[in-house]
């Protein structure tokens, strides 16, 4: 019997308060053959095999951005398990990282045009819906979603 593989991605999610607001750290997407020129979580990316989704957040965050987060920094938001009619299956875990060393910036520009903090009642209108969507049940407490698509 075959076995039906999926894929697992992660996605940090970087708050701050600035001027009495809360803000996200979202990336404009360039080169990458999926949704270029739209705004994602930044330092998202798949897991990598033998490593923990904590674990590839930490990567995934030094690579992209070149900053340095600890596991223990690292908690658990929300799971989106997402299926295609005979596509690919994607387990997308979206964590927070409470708190990290060094300062965002953009450490892969060939798959990055832009790195910008938003106001979370002013997202970019241009913003990945099913990352919004994610965002949203983040904000709201809920712990898993799922779609077919």
């Amino acid at each position: 019997m075959e076995h039906f593989r999926s894929y697992s991605a992660v996605f940090p999610i970087l708050l701050c308060t600035r001027d009495g607001q809360r803000q996200i750290l979202l990336h404009r997407r360039e080169n990458t053959g999926f949704m270029d020129g739209k705004w994602d979580f930044a330092g998202s990316g798949h897991v990598d095999e033998g490593e923990t989704a904590k674990m590839a957040v930490a990567r995934e965050c030094k690579e992209e951005l070149g900053i340095e987060v600890a596991l223990q920094d690292v908690q658990f938001r929300h799971l989106s398990h997402r299926a295609s009619a005979g596509g690919r299956t994607y387990y997308d875990i979206y964590f927070e990282v409470l708190r990290y060393d060094g300062a965002p910036e953009i450490r892969e520009p060939q798959k990055s045009s832009a790195l910008c903090w938003f106001d979370l009642d002013s997202l970019p209108p241009d913003m990945i819906p099913v990352r919004r969507e994610a965002l949203f049940q983040v904000l709201s407490g809920c712990p898993y979603s799922e779609s077919l698509e």
